[in-house]
């Protein structure tokens, strides 16, 4: 046959399946309101695996894993459908439905805040843009900010989770799995480096400079080969506070430009950073989950073994969803064999119905899920 004539053919299959497709998912709605009736779960894991066996020994060998492909994203399009007419429990459910029960909250413009570092901090600076009024007290660590918020002496805290030229601070998101914390909030915050100094020194006096990790990554091509000592510590800002409580007048110090007026130093050079793009994104975290007006971005974490396809069948229920992924990430689990956490944000609405289920259905599962929050970030 000419290929126009194969092109006919399949055209009149395609015809014959999308009818049959409607029929299914009539019939798939039946089941939903069924299942909805007796809180049955939408996934029948049995099921599903014995409709795989029975259809693909109907079709030719070298089609046999095409099909089995064909019919796990039917099943994942059915599954979806299913959520519109049922009420999938967990207790991750049940804290999202109790938030949206009574409608959403504008955010607050005042709290009190807990950020690690000193003053000058880009905590500070990404609090405030946050909130238009806060009360903040520094600590030392992430773990510190954890803490304080946990132990109820700070209702929020802010935290850096990524950047866009080094990465995640796994550190935070390691901490918030470790003390069950929510995101509430985030904020992308333009970060722009300076080496500050005591005013008089001159840059060709500088012999060891002071700054945050990150920080230092972030202005590496600047850094490399000028022959200085770079020494880490805890923040930008302490590393500010540090060289202007120094006798020292060879030291400087790579941090913000509000820590030049903290700390009344001044400023040798400007826009350190090897990328001029480079944006941080801080969180507000809070100990129990809060659901805020305009929120449109979740967070999640979930374990997936290493087994074929595994990634593939996550995304493929966030593709069904219609979820805009804006960030995927995985990192080894500690003492397992190949297992790995994935951390998952995207865009979605979370007063869905089906969207709420399908986070049900990912905490009843065998995986691990974590549930990290649902919120608005402030561009």
């Amino acid at each position: 046959m000419e290929l126009s004539e194969l092109r006919n053919k399949i055209d009149d299959i395609d015809d014959k399946l999308a009818a049959l497709y409607d029929e299914r998912m009539k019939l798939i709605k039946q089941v939903g309101e069924q299942k909805a009736k007796t809180d049955s779960c939408v996934q029948d894991s049995s099921r599903e695996t014995a409709i795989v066996n029975r259809v693909t020994k109907a079709v030719e060998p070298a089609v046999r894993v095409y099909c089995k492909q064909v019919f796990e994203t039917l099943f994942e399009t059915s599954r979806a459908y299913q959520a519109r007419f049922v009420s999938v429990q967990s207790s991750v459910a049940q804290e999202i439905r109790a938030n949206l029960k009574n409608g959403l909250k504008a955010f607050p413009d005042y709290a009190t805040v807990a950020c690690q570092g000193v003053a000058g901090a880009y905590s500070m600076l990404a609090t405030n843009r946050l909130f238009p009024l806060s009360d903040i007290t520094y600590f030392k660590t992430f773990e510190g900010v954890f803490n304080a918020v946990e132990n109820g002496l700070c209702k929020y805290g802010v935290l850096p989770i990524e950047n866009s030229s080094v990465g995640s601070v796994n550190a935070v998101y390691d901490l918030m799995k470790e003390h069950k914390f929510y995101i509430v909030r985030s904020v992308k915050l333009h970060v722009q480096h300076h080496l500050l100094a005591k005013k008089g020194a001159k840059l060709s006096d500088i012999k060891e400079v002071f700054s945050h990790e990150q920080a230092i990554n972030q202005c590496k091509k600047q850094l490399d080969g000028s022959g200085v000592k770079v020494t880490i510590v805890p923040n930008t800002a302490v590393a500010a506070k540090m060289v202007a409580e120094s006798d020292r007048t060879d030291i400087a110090c790579i941090s913000s430009r509000e820590c030049a007026g903290l700390y009344g130093l001044g400023v040798l050079a400007s826009n350190m950073q090897d990328n001029d793009y480079n944006y941080t994104r801080f969180i507000v975290i809070s100990k129990t989950m809060e659901i805020f007006k305009n929120a449109n971005r979740v967070s999640i974490m979930v374990n997936l073994p290493h087994v074929t396809g595994a990634l593939n069948r996550m995304l493929n229920k966030f593709s069904t969803m219609g979820f805009n992924l804006t960030k995927l990430e995985s990192r080894p689990l500690p003492n397992s064999a190949f297992e790995f956490m994935f951390y998952f944000d995207f865009e979605t609405d979370i007063e869905s119905p089906e969207v709420v289920n399908l986070f049900a259905e990912l905490e009843n599962g065998d995986g691990q899920f974590t549930f990290l929050g649902s919120y608005c970030e402030v561009a």
